[in-house]
């Protein structure tokens, strides 16, 4: 499949009958591996097009994500995803721009060489910066139909937390696990820096949605059970997509699932597995994105994930 074929099958997506297959398919043919050393000019078609519905739904149709996840998942796994109903919009995508492939395909190709390191986070953010005009209200518009949504964002832009607040509370609660969380492992209380983004600026309610987020991300590994390692970092951006529909971590998982066919094709299995299982872990979580945590910081943190 080379890359003109493989971006004309993103921009225009699969059904998600042909998703569920498609999945099955992989999964039983031992994690859809490739041989080793293939790359998207030589690639069986089964593994790229199933990472071509996840660029599809990143760059063009975002409120197809959860139609998506939830076929991708049910045929990795064998068992449907449970969960409430998102609203699919049935309009025709929006275009990809050629500055956007431009732009994923370096991305891409220093995912290959290995030279992508810690700079994946902003290149993969900055990815959104090459969408044509149509696609933020339309992922605006897709945020509205996961649960929890429209209440937490008229709550208002939210308020940082603090670690002088956080220090105050009592030892095995849910804000102490924060707060060594992000001390003892040198983190920012913040992953980016919120105002340097300009997100107060974005459209409702991806104003507020990346700003809680960027705020939730390290507590919600606390919560969900993730840690700090990298499959755990591919497994919390499932669970946030899955909670919210994410538009990050979509993108996330398109340069993921290409990169990895391509650098460590015997590695899909293993990433389709923390996608699906955390995809299905997050779609049958109560929503997490109006939790006003600061009135459970003292709680403890095992009474927190009960909950």
């Amino acid at each position: 499949m080379d890359r003109a074929t493989f971006e004309g099958l993103a921009a225009k997506g699969l059904a998600a009958a042909e998703i569920t297959e498609l999945a099955r398919h992989l999964k039983q043919a031992s994690g859809g591996l490739l041989e080793d050393g293939q790359g998207i000019q030589e690639a069986p078609h089964p593994q790229l097009k199933l990472a071509a519905s996840f660029v599809h739904v990143a760059f063009a149709a975002p409120d197809r994500i959860a139609e998506v996840y939830d076929a991708a998942a049910a045929g990795w796994l064998g068992e449907p995803v449970l969960g409430p109903p998102i609203s699919t919009f049935h309009e025709p995508p929006v275009d990809i721009a050629e500055s956007l492939w431009t732009e994923y395909w370096s991305v891409i190709e220093d995912f290959v060489a290995g030279t992508l390191g810690t700079q994946i986070t902003p290149r993969t953010a900055a990815l959104n910066g090459y969408a044509v005009p149509d696609f933020v209200p339309r992922a605006a518009r897709a945020a509205l139909t996961y649960p929890g949504v429209r209440e937490a964002a008229a709550t208002g832009y939210p308020d940082k937390f603090t670690l002088d607040a956080l220090a105050l509370c009592p030892q095995g609660s849910l804000g102490n696990s924060f707060y060594h969380w992000i001390v003892d492992n040198g983190f920012d209380l913040e992953v980016l820096d919120r105002d340097e983004l300009g997100l107060s600026e974005y459209e409702p309610p991806l104003d507020y949605l990346n700003a809680r987020i960027l705020q939730c991300h390290d507590l919600w590994h606390i919560v969900g059970g993730y840690h700090t390692t990298i499959l755990h970092e591919l497994a919390i951006s499932g669970f946030q997509m899955a909670q919210f529909g994410h538009n990050y971590s979509a993108t996330f998982m398109a340069v993921v699932t290409v990169g990895t066919s391509l650098r460590e094709p015997a590695g899909f299995g293993l990433v389709m597995d923390m996608i699906a299982t955390s995809w299905k872990h997050g779609r049958e979580t109560p929503s997490m994105i109006g939790v006003r945590w600061d009135s459970v910081w003292d709680e403890p943190t095992q009474a927190v994930r009960d909950k």
